[in-house]
């Protein structure tokens, strides 16, 4: 772990670099003000817990992949309400060449239907207080992707 709580991962040392960044998407969903969050199952942040997200697929927009995303490796629906903000993961290998870099546009979302269920891709789920994580692992940005979320799910209240 490194000083902000956060794991630093580690890979094998390849002095190759990614040709690009990787272009992904992630929702927070909110319940009854609980935030569902799941478990990585793939480096670059295995056994971590963050956002259901992934990929985004040529010709997807942002939301439709957040969501799309979502489905597939939790099982639950949700409605977009705005957009967060975007959080950028990069990591470099023993030869601090960049091992991989990820721009991820992260968004809000109300939950629609579907019970959480663990996959190939979420290794565990739970619903969560955004502000309370206690000790849990997890991706570097988490926390502050959580606060920024339950404002903006806040402020859409106050305007329904």
């Amino acid at each position: 772990m490194s000083g902000d709580g956060a794991q630093v991962i580690r890979f094998p040392a390849t002095g190759k670099a990614p040709p690009r960044p990787v272009l992904a998407a992630s929702v927070a969903v909110f319940r009854e003000g609980q935030v569902l969050l799941a478990t990585r199952t793939k480096p670059p942040a295995d056994r971590l817990w963050s956002l259901p997200g992934g990929k985004v697929e040529v010709g997807e927009t942002l939301e439709a992949a957040a969501l799309r995303e979502l489905e597939e490796e939790v099982g639950v629906r949700a409605r977009i309400i705005g957009f967060n903000r975007h959080v950028e993961i990069f990591g470099r290998d023993a030869l601090g060449v960049v091992s991989h870099h990820f721009v991820v546009a992260s968004f809000v979302g109300e939950w629609v239907s579907g019970e959480p269920q663990p996959g190939p891709e979420a290794g565990a789920v739970m619903w969560a207080d955004p502000l309370k994580l206690g000790g849990l692992p997890t991706t570097r940005e988490l926390a502050d992707v959580l606060r920024r979320a339950r404002q903006i799910l806040l402020r859409a209240g106050e305007g329904a």
